[in-house]
């Protein structure tokens, strides 16, 4: 299990690829340096997959697919059961992990390595209930039926916000539904991907099942778009590079699910708990120091209510500490991107500009970008529409709950989004109306579960990941019928 092995006397790390059961070296012999984002030293050194590579990394998983396809579901399950084990050996070592490669601070680092679990108990249950139908038919002495059979091989390109949990969804519900997978990790979290392919070693999968292959998405990416034997592209990332992939995918008639960006709005009304609305937000905007696809980064509260929350609300963000992703109290850790800080230092001053009141932080050092919160803000401002993808969120002061549902869904995205009100009532009807594949009702918008459909509309992605809805997106449906004696043809 070579594939993070540290020199002797150095805390830098190998990474390799993970082809066909082996950890190999790239064959171009190039090597990208990893680092980590809260101290800027070096963390690892990653063999890159070129674009032969690549091609190998499938080669394999179609070479597996009709073993592991045709392998009896008991089996499949109990392999996803022996990851889980063998994940519950792993935690501190993934954990820091992605401490140290992704900055996460150690409770989300916790919750990635908690969920992966999770989610492999709950795929081995997934595996045995792909389920079809019968059908009724008008031919006399005809019955049909449907079965959902696996497409094949499958490939994912994995973010590097929760490269973790993001990127075991696709592989474990995959694998559970009979598929073979080769896995792009991020660019900025490879080694975090190469531990999914060790825990999935340890685990007894058989040669082939998964593969995992780092490096530039004009090597890897490319081969995954235009192979025809990948039958299915799954990612998670930006909008834009979504849409790309979105085109080349139906030029080469591939399945793609995407799940892509969001700007995500948490309605407060104004008979909301305001102690319990100010808590909701704040998880919701500085978990992960905001570099969440959930994040409610737009806050639409009722004038009534709306000096007494960001009153509140600035208040307890004051209390975050700004630090060491390695010390259990810290809140907010560092961006993985230090480009980062210059998209948001310009929403803010676009936004200040144009009228915003720019009420805590704004200020950064290094990749390290306190806690942000902009009063006031209106259409027209940059960091109205766009993702800052940082711990930066927005107060917009609306007069009802029909203004605030206007103001949710005035945005391109429709990922996720929460209302916090204790008029039930009230609450499902905005919740029917609000343009977005996920509403929370009195929670924030950050939540995420291993059965649940995960997903969005508009230009956050299309497609569902998690459970079922994974598996039936990650099959084929087909439509079988039986003639019993002999149909009467009218030719």
């Amino acid at each position: 299990m070579n594939t993070v092995s540290e020199a002797v006397g150095s805390k830098v790390r190998e990474g390799k690829l993970f082809i066909d059961g082996k950890w190999v070296a790239g064959s171009d012999g190039e090597i990208r340096p990893d680092y980590n984002p809260a101290t800027g030293e070096l963390f690892a050194q990653v063999h890159q997959a070129s674009r032969a590579d690549a091609v190998r990394a499938v080669d394999a998983a179609h070479r597996a697919k009709d073993s592991w396809a045709n392998m009896l579901v008991s089996q499949r399950a109990e392999i996803l059961l022996k990851c889980a084990d063998a994940l519950t050996t792993m935690i501190e070592d993934v954990r820091d992990v992605l401490i140290e490669e992704s900055g996460s601070t150690y409770p989300k680092a916790m919750f990635e390595v908690m969920m992966g679990i999770d989610l492999l108990r709950s795929a081995a249950g997934d595996a045995r209930h792909i389920f079809g139908e019968t059908l009724p038919h008008s031919m006399q002495g005809q019955f049909g039926f449907t079965i959902r059979r696996p497409l094949g091989v499958i490939a994912g390109i994995a973010p590097f916000n929760a490269p973790f949990w993001l990127a075991m969804k696709k592989v474990v519900l995959a694998l559970a539904a009979g598929n073979t997978f080769v896995l792009k990790p991020s660019e900025e979290t490879p080694i975090t991907g190469l531990k999914i392919a060790e825990l999935f070693e340890r685990g007894g999968l058989p040669a082939g099942v998964l593969n995992v292959v780092p490096g530039a998405a004009d090597a890897v990416g490319e081969v995954m778009l235009t192979d025809p034997r990948v039958r299915m592209l799954t990612f998670t990332g930006s909008t834009r590079v979504g849409r790309h992939l979105a085109v080349e995918a139906a030029r080469n008639m591939k399945k793609i699910t995407l799940e892509l960006g969001g700007k995500n709005p948490l309605i407060v009304l104004r008979d909301a708990d305001i102690d319990y609305a100010v808590r909701a937000a704040c998880f919701g905007i500085f978990f992960h120091q905001g570099q969440v696809c959930m994040a409610n980064s737009r806050i639409i509260v009722e004038a009534p209510i709306y000096e007494e929350f960001t009153e509140a609300f600035v208040a307890r963000a004051k209390t975050y500490k700004v630090g060491d992703p390695r010390d259990p109290s810290t809140v907010i850790g560092p961006l993985i991107r230090r480009s980062q800080c210059g998209i948001i230092d310009g929403h803010l001053k676009d936004a200040i500009d144009k009228g915003a009141k720019l009420l805590l932080g704004g200020q950064h050092h290094d990749n390290f970008y306190e806690p942000t919160i902009l009063g006031d803000v209106t259409a027209g401002m940059n960091v109205y529409d766009e993702e800052s993808f940082g711990p930066v969120t927005s107060l917009i002061r609306v007069d009802d709950s029909e203004e605030a549902l206007r103001v949710a869904n005035d945005t391109s995205y429709g990922l996720s989004s929460g209302i916090v009100t204790n008029d039930l009532q009230k609450a499902f009807d905005l919740a029917m109306r609000i343009e977005a594949g996920m509403v929370h009702i009195n929670d924030t918008t950050v939540s995420d579960e291993a059965h649940v459909p995960f997903g969005g509309i508009k230009m956050s992605g299309s497609g569902r990941e998690g459970g079922k809805y994974s598996m039936e997106e990650m099959t084929e449906l087909k439509w079988i019928t039986v003639q019993m004696g002999q149909r009467q043809f009218p030719l």
